[in-house]
């Protein structure tokens, strides 16, 4: 009798939380809320199979209780009992199948108006890419990927000179566009997940699989990989931020082409190779598992790594230099420094793309030689270096250089402005200013954003760069007339 009243209980308690709960699905950001209703049927049928199956047991267990004496039925065959369990199973698979089957047609048949967005997946980072101005994506092909290349586009296809590429880990999508997502992997099994858009597919490598989906709402969302990809999987993370086409024509138009991309890339000199060897980083998944900050990761952190001795996993210790720097990529379980689990892949990197990683983890040291840790000069160069910098510590994730806006405040032109601070005050935003800001964020906040920054431990030629590209940001008006920040030493 208890074990049925235990049975009971589990039914009323599972309908009672579903009803009474207050967790909801959030609202629908796109226009598939079909797929909400698809997923409603299929835990309407499961659940009346639920209780039923449940009440069942419950019944069986007070109608067919022990008893001295009685002896169970034998009925090898009931073909009545069959015939109902056949028909009632065969209309729940339906119900359940149908409505998904229709749904998805719905999910892969694109629309003609749509825009595309290409997005590629790869171990532990997302890169997108959109179609310029005659509106087609160029050709690729993994033949073609290479550090400066990583996407693998076809150099003469005269269709992919024009085609914008996004670097980061956020993309923007208009509001009130279909957009068709066509999804690639370069490595491994991964997942492009919106959850408020309810969009989820698979990234196969090898295949190019793709759905498509409205923007219905403003808002920054997460992208997820929900596919298992490794050990950085967890911060296989991304956002979307859908806005006004207005707003998303003016973030569009700042991004570079694959054009200037390969214009960059093949300039002479160290800004190019630093250049490429950010490239190298951040397309071959380096900085999903190394700082540049200082900052706790997955493998040893490249701030003053540089000619750093280091204790290996054997008890003997190491000099950091070139030659052990360009082992440790090559062969990187050869000499495993302690405290790190030996996760790291080998890389097949020739000598020009090595140089250039090396090149880049030499300027993130304070023990490089003089001559070597220069990651630019004056002017554009240090402009340069601080675009850089930003992208790698996650800056633009939360502060936008082209208006829109975002977590915290927006640099398009910040410097020389006066901020109104949550205390009332006010203040100048000049170098000294957006120093303390970097090293102390929590000292004087913007009035109207949330106390969240976390503090950076730059160098002053770090913070010398970080804002000289935000002076690079302020409006025209006013750029020409602002101080050099050269007063950070």
């Amino acid at each position: 009798m208890a074990i049925a009243i235990v049975l009971i209980l589990i039914v009323v308690a599972s309908v009672l939380f579903h009803v009474l709960s207050p967790w909801e699905l959030t609202p629908a950001a796109s226009n598939w809320g079909s797929i909400d209703t698809t997923l409603f049927i299929t835990l309407v049928i499961t659940g009346i199979f639920f209780i039923a199956v449940t009440l069942f047991m419950a019944v069986a267990v007070i109608r067919y209780r022990h008893k001295a004496g009685r002896r169970a039925d034998y009925q090898p065959e009931n073909k009545k009992l069959e015939g109902w369990l056949i028909v009632v199973t065969t209309l729940g698979i339906v119900g359940m199948l149908a409505p998904g089957l229709v749904v998805y047609d719905d999910f892969v048949r694109v629309p003609q108006d749509a825009h595309e967005l290409e997005v590629v997946a790869q171990q532990w980072q997302w890169t997108f890419r959109f179609p310029g101005q005659d509106g087609k994506l160029g050709k690729s092909d993994v033949k073609f990927i290479d550090s400066i290349n990583p996407l693998g586009l076809d150099r003469n296809d005269p269709q992919g000179q024009d085609d914008v590429l996004i670097k980061s880990n956020e993309v923007h999508l208009p509001l009130g566009q279909p957009v068709k997502v066509l999804l690639r992997s370069k490595d491994v099994l991964h997942n492009f997940y919106i959850p408020q858009i309810r969009s989820k597919m698979d990234m196969v490598p090898g295949m190019v699989t793709h759905f498509w989906f409205t923007p219905t709402q403003v808002g920054k969302y997460e992208v997820l990989c929900a596919e298992y990809c490794g050990v950085g999987h967890y911060n296989m993370r991304g956002f979307m931020t859908v806005e006004e086409p207005a707003a998303f024509q003016q973030w569009l138009s700042g991004q570079p082409t694959f054009a200037n991309t390969l214009a960059t890339a093949t300039k002479p000199g160290r800004d190019a190779l630093l250049e490429q060897g950010r490239l190298l980083a951040e397309n071959s998944g380096c900085t999903a598992c190394h700082s540049q900050d200082g900052s706790a990761s997955l493998g040893p952190g490249w701030k003053d790594l540089y000619g750093r001795t280091e204790q290996l996993a054997d008890g003997s210790s190491v000099q950091v230099d070139e030659a052990y720097l360009k082992e440790s990529i090559l062969e990187p379980k050869a000499r495993l420094v302690q405290g790190y689990p030996p996760v790291m892949v080998p890389y097949t990197f020739n000598d020009d793309e090595l140089d250039a990683l090396v090149a880049l983890i030499k300027s993130l040291s304070s023990l490089a030689p003089d001559d070597e840790t220069s990651a630019s000069g004056q002017g554009s160069g240090l402009v340069e270096q601080g675009r850089s910098l930003a992208e790698s510590l996650g800056c633009l994730a939360c502060h936008s250089v082209d208006g829109s806006p975002s977590v915290g405040p927006g640099w398009l032109g910040l410097y020389g402005k006066t901020e109104v601070l949550a205390d009332g005050s006010q203040v100048a935003v000049d170098a000294s200013y957006l120093k303390q800001s970097v090293l102390e964020p929590n000292a004087q906040i913007v009035k109207g954003y949330a106390a969240m920054m976390p503090a950076f431990a730059l160098s002053d030629e770090e913070l010398e760069a970080l804002i000289a590209f935000i002076q690079s940001k302020a409006s025209a008006n006013t750029e020409a007339a602002l101080p050099k920040p050269g007063g950070l030493q």
